[in-house]
């Protein structure tokens, strides 16, 4: 017999309303917007009266989940950026030098002076006085390499150590420029994932291109030049020894120092040693807050590693300054009036409540490893994301009504079930998408268009099916009945094949066609479930109130 029981028709409802729940913000987009603006405002900065009113006033009982919208609807800025991973080979054998120094030292009756030599970008040059001793002091340096850390770098060093004249000349191998070349790449994702996220952007396209480029695609900024600034800031912090304080910036600095200019004394500039005590890549907190003046400033915490050198170096330096570098300018040069334990300091400085607030994100997202050159740069205006989902909304409505009219025309009383189901099913994509917080692209409005048009298949395979049956003198239940069983594998086959292309095109694809991927296999899923369950609970509604003795498909 034709019925259906009444935990399967509570369950069927039950989702149809759930899905049509989760959908029902995207009719109110701007308010629902404005909401979690809000809201996420408050949680970041706890201050609730002002953003309260204005989050507008939608119900914080209902759900406030958006299928956001890409580029191409929402507007925005493209950058396509490569990183200057050659940075990094320089920044390494920098870093490398008083390794070098301290391990030739206890040697220096066999090798004698140590100095440092103006060195290329990758490589770095040591002097020492006694040519007779070269071969104890390159088994020496040679001893600070250490294996490579990747899989195609196994059984290879990381450096390579040689003898030029009176010079030992240190360069990375190529298996360690390798490696060096994919974390650097890795990080550099890392941070301006971070740091795009940090200001609260919807939704960003952040992927790899090629072996040393990033595509980073924001909806919704106001410009290129804008998204260059949030992720072009360097944020680079370091703690640095002072050598020397004074006013003329074109003096020599000397072989391993460096001259910077102070960000609140204008006109006076620092004489560093080049490589830090303690760098920003240690940090593992910063938080706005106040100094003991109540003036703006930043709170900032050590990893264990960097905790021990800063409280090493405080303890032996007590009485001499030291300087806080960030971006190549010296913020503040306090003298150490004593051992600082802990790891834990403050940065002090003119700052107003908000650039302390912006310094804290950028500490906290990290100094990019390496330098970016902006190779293309494109700011995609919200006019032409408009006239794009003005196009959509009229392509989906015309073969909404295309199809609803056919179906209608074609199966009459059942076509109209098939209507409502495919209206149902519109609901629930968009449902799916605001609970997964998918972003809606062009291709992703043509996938939802492709669903219209197949979402009515199934329901077409059914409804011919009942057609065969009646022809064969069945009674109308019998043959309704009969219709769904023998319409089900057809239509689990069809459908399982094309969600199989949607999963492959996820997998394989980038961008724009994983767009249309999700709102294909979204789609799939939500039309078999209304041609098959759906539909049929409306057909056998109204069938048990009707009780027709003949039915016309």
């Amino acid at each position: 017999m034709l019925q259906i029981d009444l935990w399967k028709r509570l369950l069927i409802w039950t989702t149809v309303a759930v899905g049509l729940v989760l959908a029902l913000p995207n009719l109110f987009y701007p308010r629902v917007e404005q909401y979690n603006d809000a809201m996420a405002a408050i949680e970041l900065t706890g201050e609730t009266p002002e953003l309260l009113e204005q989050s507008g006033d939608w119900p914080s009982f209902l759900p406030s989940g958006l299928v956001n919208l890409g580029l191409d609807l929402r507007g925005g800025a493209h950058l396509l950026a490569e990183v200057q991973v050659e940075d990094v080979y320089a920044a390494r054998l920098e870093a490398l030098w008083p390794e070098v120094r301290d391990v030739l030292r206890p040697e220096r009756d066999t090798v004698g002076t140590i100095r440092l030599q103006p060195s290329a970008a990758n490589e770095l040059r040591v002097r020492i006085s006694e040519p007779d001793g070269m071969a104890r002091a390159l088994e020496l340096v040679r001893g600070l390499s250490q294996p490579v850390v990747s899989l195609t770098g196994a059984l290879s060093n990381d450096l390579e150590v040689r003898a030029d004249g009176s010079d030992i000349v240190v360069t990375l191998s190529e298996a360690e420029q390798l490696a060096t070349d994919e974390r650097t790449m890795m990080q550099s994702l890392e941070i301006i994932r971070r740091r795009i996220d940090e200001v609260g952007t919807r939704e960003p396209t952040i992927q790899r291109q090629g072996s040393d480029r990033i595509l980073i695609q924001v909806p919704g900024i106001g410009s290129a030049a804008e998204l260059k600034e949030i992720i072009g800031t360097t944020a680079q912090l370091t703690f640095q020894p002072v050598v020397g304080r004074g006013t003329d910036a074109a003096a020599s600095p000397g072989v391993g120092n460096e001259i910077l200019p102070s960000l609140d004394e204008g006109g006076v500039f620092y004489t560093l040693e080049q490589v830090p005590v303690v760098t920003g890549e240690e940090l593992v907190d910063a938080q706005p807050s106040f100094d003991q003046n109540g003036r703006p400033a930043v709170n900032f915490r050590f990893n264990p590693a960097g905790a021990r050198k800063f409280g090493d170096y405080t303890a032996a330096n007590i009485g001499n300054p030291f300087a806080i570098v960030l971006d190549n300018e010296v913020i503040s040069a306090p003298v150490i009036q004593s051992h600082i334990p802990g790891g834990s300091g403050i940065i002090t400085g003119n700052f107003t409540v908000e650039e302390s607030t912006q310094l804290a994100v950028l500490l906290r997202a990290g100094a990019l490893p390496a330098g970016l050159e902006f190779l293309e740069e494109r700011t995609i205006g919200p006019e032409l994301g408009q006239d794009s989902i003005e196009a959509g909304r009229i392509a989906t409505i015309i073969a909404f009504v295309a199809v609803l009219v056919f179906m209608g025309l074609s199966y009459g009383l059942f076509g109209l079930f098939a209507n409502v189901a495919l209206i149902i099913n519109i609901g629930l994509i968009f449902g799916l998408l605001s609970l997964i917080g998918a972003t809606l692209t062009l291709p992703g409005i043509a996938g939802i268009v492709l669903t219209v048009g197949m979402a009515v298949d199934a329901n077409v395979l059914i409804f011919e099916r009942i057609r065969e049956e009646l022809k064969t003198a069945k009674g109308p239940a019998r043959a309704i009945e009969l219709g769904y069983e023998k319409a089900l594998s057809a239509i689990l086959d069809a459908n399982i094949t094309t969600f199989i292309t949607a999963v492959i095109l996820f997998v394989m694809g980038s961008g724009p066609v994983r767009g249309f991927a999700i709102t294909l296999g979204l789609g799939i899923m939500t039309s078999v479930f209304t041609a098959i369950f759906v539909t049929r609970l409306l057909i056998v509604m109204w069938f048990e109130r009707r009780r027709p003795k003949t039915i016309e498909v």
